[in-house]
């Protein structure tokens, strides 16, 4: 399968993630508050963002089915946000005031940039590494969790059943419409690098 392949090529990075601060704090449940808070605007600002990519890539498929397939995933994007307005009222972040990092600009400037002009394969390459990373990371750091633990949701939303579901739905995708070449690797393997950046840029 493409997919496997894809994660098997990028997968120094992925546990590159896992070794990071940032996850680490997360897993053990050290990460400072405000740490997390600049993190959970960023991701807001970022699953905005993820959210237009996947209704242009919807808007790109001339099969219903495929679109169907568009639809529930944007409706997992829109639970997570959903998720975020929780955080949000927690850690008093204003979701209408927040201005990007330059790492999330530059993922997300990326995500639209193929959404708009690319094909759908190349689309599902960029989009992919963010839920099976997220995946990933939610399975290793289930064994962290305990009843009192203070990022607690976090864990549980990435290593739930619900989001799993939809990373396959996805990465089935990838597998359909895409062929292993360079655009195709160079696209999941740059979106891998943002998520590592991503994590850098709360704690900078």
């Amino acid at each position: 399968m493409l997919h496997e392949s894809l994660w098997q090529l990028n997968v120094d990075i992925a546990q590159q993630c896992r070794a990071h601060p940032f996850v680490r704090g997360l897993a053990d449940g050290t990460l400072d508050r405000d740490t997390f808070r600049r993190y959970i605007a960023q991701d807001a600002y970022f699953l905005h963002a993820f959210f237009r990519a996947y209704s242009l890539a919807a808007a790109k498929c001339d099969d219903i089915e495929h679109a169907r397939v568009f639809h529930q995933l944007m409706g997992g994007v829109l639970d997570e946000l959903k998720l975020h307005v929780d955080y949000a009222a927690d850690l008093d972040i204003d979701l209408d005031a927040i201005r990007p990092y330059p790492a999330t600009a530059a993922y997300t400037s990326f995500l639209l940039r193929i959404a708009w002009s690319d094909s759908l394969a190349i689309i599902l390459a960029a989009m992919v590494p963010c839920m099976r990373l997220y995946a990933f990371l939610g399975e290793q750091l289930l064994g962290c969790l305990r009843p009192e633990h203070r990022y607690h949701q976090w864990i549980s939303t990435y290593s739930g059943d619900d989001f799993k579901s939809l990373c396959v739905q996805l990465e089935s995708l990838l597998d359909e419409w895409a062929t292993d070449c360079s655009a195709v690797r160079d696209a999941y393997r740059y979106a891998m690098h943002c998520e590592l950046k991503f994590f850098s840029a709360p704690l900078e």
